[in-house]
Order: structure tokens, then sequence, then C-alpha cells
């Protein structure tokens, strides 16, 4: 049987992996054995954040539907509360919006509640 070389593989799979540690500072972009290791991290820290984000945002949108409830004189949890009594199906990315952009139709849902 004849010898299996894998240079052309193993050359693949290294370009890869540099091309993946570009932008990374000094041997980690240079070394294969430091970029292998900094690509990994990478990837981990990657995968943990895609779920991190989302957290994030949700809070970001907390805390401007709240600034805008508080300007109207009324609180983030009756505000919510509120939404929930009347059956108005806007999800907070929604109210974050409207709170930032479009401050009128923000005041019109409040006033609704209050009422």
């Amino acid at each position: 049987m004849p010898r299996v070389k894998h240079a052309v593989a193993t050359r693949r799979h290294v370009k890869r992996t540099l091309k993946a540690a570009k932008g990374q500072w000094g041997g980690r972009s240079r070394f294969y054995k430091r970029a292998k290791e900094s690509v990994a991290k990478g990837m981990m820290y990657a995968t943990r954040d895609r779920k991190a984000k989302k957290r994030n945002f949700r809070s970001l949108w907390i805390v401007r539907i709240n600034a805008a409830c508080r300007e109207h004189g009324m609180p983030y949890s009756l505000f919510m509360a509120g939404l929930k009594k009347a059956k108005i199906t806007l999800d907070r990315k929604i109210l974050a919006e409207l709170a930032v952009s479009d401050k009128k139709a923000f005041g019109k849902i409040v006033e609704a509640l209050k009422a």
C-alpha cells in the first residue's frame, strides 16, 4: 500500500486557522499553535456572547421604556401591567423604539393606560 502524505490537507487546515486569526495581536496571528488556541477561544466567546447579546438588548429596551414612562409620570412596572390588562401586545423592542423615535405615540399609549 502506498504511503499517504497529508501535506495538502494540513496546509489547507493551517491556512484556514491563520486566516481566522487575522487581526489578532503578535504571534496569535502568525504562529499556528498560538493561532489555533486563539481561534478556539474566540469561537467560545462568540458562542457565549450570542446569548449575552439578547440579554443586553432586553435590558437596554427596559431602561429606555422606563425612562420614557417616568417622563409621563408612570413607573415601568405599572406600565407593563397596564399593557397586559389592556391587551396591548407590543413587545419591548417596539416600545423602546417608540419611546426613542416617536414620543407622541408613546405618550398616547401611556395616556390610554392611565384612563
